[in-house]
């Protein structure tokens, strides 16, 4: 069967050259990187040379970048991080429509004594800078928003919600998954704290995260025991999934412009042709302002699952919001948050394309969207008229 993968934003295939470069550490190359001995070292230097490579990819100083074991732990550790380190502030601002190992991490520190406040987003998916300042207060131990939205792809100005927190003196965490290697993402110049990314989310490993912390900031580790990633994460490197992440973010950076031009033509198209064929489908989020490779979009009178089910049989592969929260049977807090109306937020389907994707792929999957948006409606009897 004709395979079609439109599910990026959850996971990405390896790249080939990641898994070249893992190879050798998966084999002969098994030393201890914090062994003395010269067999030892020689791996410690492949993690030296995997984190200028990660560093590159954020514009940052190679020092400040800590590996972890996914995105979620980067997260954890530094809301907690953050919060342990400035116990005489118990508050912290974030948004509705955070991941959620973001969101339950918040809702964790709450059930500890923290006050949260969420900052309210646009009907576009956007925020307002202005909303997001005068949520700051003095008691502020952290502020945390995202660079992208996982399940609509629309970007927040992270870099000026950095600098309002600067300015009020807060710590501020961005969650730059599903940022980092789809849009250049440059943390020299800026005011943030702390960045997360993940690995598998631009060719590299899964089970490799990292968390880039500027010089100088309150966070308490997460993890504690040994003296890996300079005190700052505990544990025996992933090696493998390092060099794997190194590699695949080098990779990453050379295709940037085309994930600009080629991945963003190929995305408006799907989106135009779905549009155009579903009666009544509209777009979730904002037009300009997104990532280049994700549509969101809602199909009134079916249900976003069922589309996905058969969009699996004809092996199109789609989502109906975070991987991991797809065993949840409540509609997206993301998308009741923008408030979009309720006839279309429970049939609405994320498409997150890849460089691998083709324009033949792209007219396939709108043909069979529409043709199963149909063959529900006239199932259930809801079919909205023509324009």
């Amino acid at each position: 069967m004709k395979t079609v993968y439109l599910d990026n934003n959850a996971t990405t295939r390896l790249r080939p050259a990641a898994l070249q470069a893992m190879m050798p550490y998966l084999t002969d190359l098994y030393g201890n990187p914090s062994s003395l001995h010269a067999f030892g070292s020689q791996v410690g230097r492949a993690i030296d040379t995997a984190r200028e490579q990660v560093a590159a990819l954020l514009d940052v100083r190679s020092q400040d970048i800590v590996f972890t074991g996914s995105g979620s732990e980067g997260n954890n550790t530094a809301l907690k991080g953050y919060a342990e380190a400035m116990p005489e502030k118990r508050h912290i601002v974030t948004t509705p429509v955070e991941h959620p190992c973001v969101s339950e991490t918040c809702a964790w520190l709450r059930g500890r004594g923290f006050e949260v406040t969420e900052v309210p987003i646009a009907k576009d998916g956007t925020i307002d800078v202005a909303q997001w300042t005068a949520a700051l207060r003095p008691d502020t131990c952290v502020a945390t928003a995202m660079a992208a939205n996982n399940e609509t792809g629309v970007l927040f100005p992270y870099r000026e919600m950095a600098a309002a927190c600067a300015q009020a003196g807060v710590a501020f965490h961005c969650d730059g998954v599903q940022a980092a290697g789809k849009i250049p993402v440059s943390l020299k110049d800026t005011a943030v704290t702390s960045m997360t990314i993940a690995a598998h989310k631009f060719g590299g490993p899964k089970g490799v995260g990292a968390l880039y912390v500027r010089r100088g900031a309150r966070m308490k580790p997460l993890i504690v025991g040994g003296h890996q990633e300079k005190g700052r994460r505990a544990g025996t490197e992933n090696v493998a999934g390092i060099v794997g992440r190194g590699a695949a973010a080098e990779q990453a950076m050379r295709e940037l412009p085309r994930e600009g031009t080629e991945l963003r033509a190929l995305r408006d198209r799907l989106e135009a042709l779905a549009l155009e064929r579903v009666p009544g489908a509209i777009r979730n989020g904002h037009k300009d302002l997104r990532v280049p490779n994700t549509a969101n979009i809602g199909f009134p009178g079916v249900e976003g699952e069922a589309v996905l089910l058969i969009l699996s049989q004809f092996g199109v592969c789609v989502s109906i919001g975070s991987a991991c929260s797809s065993g949840s049977t409540e509609p997206s807090h993301v998308l009741k948050a923008m408030q979009v109306p309720h006839s279309h937020v429970y049939g609405s389907v994320r498409f997150s394309l890849s460089l691998e994707n083709t324009s033949e792929d792209i007219d396939y999957t709108a043909a069979k969207t529409a043709e199963a948006v149909e063959r529900l409606r006239k199932v259930s009897g809801k079919e909205p008229a023509r324009k």
